[in-house]
């Protein structure tokens, strides 16, 4: 029995008849996966090398991920106030959103401020606000994540400044900056030094963190901006491992041990539409990362070859249309995020793409983890796609798609030199054009955008 022999007698007679959808031809993967796809049938296990199913042995039966809402906005104590709103209805971890002034280091004051104070976070400018932001919040207890790049070494202080007049030694504190500077200058914009010198400042948190404040996560290698400005999933698995090569070789350089840093590095990735893809796309990225710190750089640590991750669903997949199909589409991504084995996710909330979420939209993000976490039943089987010929076959292509597009930036010198020719961000803009031009036309359906429209009443 082989598939040529099932296209040949039975899908093609059906096809003469029945031609497929047009919009499946956007899709150049196989229609069907059978064993034959299958490269590497050998049996792998969760909590085992290179971690495909997942770096715990239990899954989501031993501890479930953390749920954590990204919040942030207005002053140090509205966005305080929003913080313990989440935690009481039953979230377990925070994450911060600073606002643009604070993300590249200008006072709230300052000329070049005006008009972006508190807009798209929170605006921090003092220990003083930082400990605003924290009131009531037991630093020892709950885990902190903080958005900010370029001035992290700043913002960490801050936090590790706050967790001492709290009484918390900063040996206990725990969370993650995401110190990814990297991206800022593929996607987002950011940054406040050169390449070469913001890499500096991103390993001396490394060697800070590594001595002084052991659990905290000193990066968190960001593919997520990265999908949000356009590009594919390969491209978003390529290049976010090429940065974390570079992060990985400048520590090396700088003289820290592999196995002292890698455990402590995270990635942040995006949750987006394409649901099956998304799920082998989370297994890849395991798969890629262990072999490459044990391939380039030798580690035997197993926890430096375990790739830790959060995950945010795709903000760029939200429509101001028919704002209320975003819970579905959320929920799709969500779903995807958890059975592809995330350690920590974010659900956007349905009204995001009008502006700051309110609290009946935050509080329906949040339950829509809540609900895949109590009701679905997923969580208690241990990554249940793992054997699926599609899934499988397409762990496999992304793979080998994303470790060829490292090739290729290797052969370039590296990322460095990739960001500073400009070839990251001209690859970003071609599949992002691509895209548009997708929905612009009407191949690619965007419900109640270009499709299934309402009447404006």
């Amino acid at each position: 029995m082989s598939k040529k022999r099932w296209e040949d007698e039975t899908l093609k007679p059906t096809l003469d008849k029945y031609p497929e959808r047009d919009e499946v031809k956007l899709d150049e993967r196989e229609r069907l996966n059978t064993p034959e796809d299958i490269s590497n049938n050998k049996p792998e296990f969760p909590g085992e090398a290179p971690y495909t199913r997942g770096i715990h042995p239990t899954g989501y039966r031993g501890k479930l991920w953390t749920m954590r809402q990204y919040a942030g906005f207005g002053t140090a104590k509205e966005t305080n106030e929003r913080f313990r709103y989440l935690l009481e209805e039953g979230q377990n971890g925070l994450s911060v959103a600073f606002d643009l002034p604070t993300q590249i280091g200008y006072d709230s004051d300052d000329e070049m401020a005006l008009g972006e104070v508190g807009k798209v976070g929170v605006a921090i400018d003092s220990i003083e606000d930082m400990e605003l932001l924290l009131d009531q919040i037991p630093l020892g207890s709950v885990s902190t994540s903080m958005t900010i790049n370029a001035p992290a070494s700043i913002l960490l202080a801050m936090y590790i400044a706050t967790g001492k007049n709290q009484g918390v030694a900063e040996g206990k504190l725990r969370g993650t900056v995401q110190n990814d500077i990297l991206k800022e200058y593929i996607a987002r914009g950011t940054y406040i030094f050169p390449p070469k010198q913001s890499m500096r400042l991103t390993t001396d948190v490394f060697e800070y963190c590594t001595k002084h404040v052991p659990k905290w996560n000193t990066i968190s290698v960001s593919g997520y901006h990265i999908r949000e400005a356009g590009c594919t999933a390969e491209q978003e698995l390529a290049f976010t491992i090429a940065n974390g090569i570079t992060y990985a070789q400048a520590a090396v350089e700088k003289g820290l041990d592999i196995d002292d840093f890698a455990p402590r590095m995270t990635f942040f990735f995006n949750g987006h539409n394409d649901f099956l893809y998304e799920i082998a796309k989370f297994r890849a990225a395991r798969q890629i990362w262990a072999k490459t710190v044990t391939g380039r750089f030798g580690a035997k640590n197993e926890k430096s070859m375990m790739m830790r991750f959060h995950t945010q669903t795709g903000g760029s997949t939200l429509t101001a249309q028919q704002p209320h199909n975003n819970v579905v589409r959320t929920s799709i991504q969500a779903l995807s995020a958890v059975l592809g084995g995330t350690q920590s996710l974010h659900t956007n909330a349905l009204d995001e793409a009008l502006g700051l979420p309110s609290e009946k939209a935050a509080r329906i993000a949040l339950r829509t983890q809540q609900i895949i976490a109590e009701e679905s039943g997923i969580p208690n089987t241990i990554d249940p796609l793992a054997g699926s010929y599609t899934i499988e076959t397409m762990t496999q292509e992304l793979v080998a798609k994303a470790e060829s597009l490292i090739g290729d930036i290797d052969s370039k010198g590296g990322m460095l030199s990739c960001i500073e020719e400009g070839w990251v961000q001209s690859q970003i803009m071609d599949s992002a054009y691509k895209y548009q031009k997708e929905v612009e036309s009407g191949e690619r359906i965007i419900v109640g955008v270009n499709e299934y429209l309402e009447e404006e009443k």
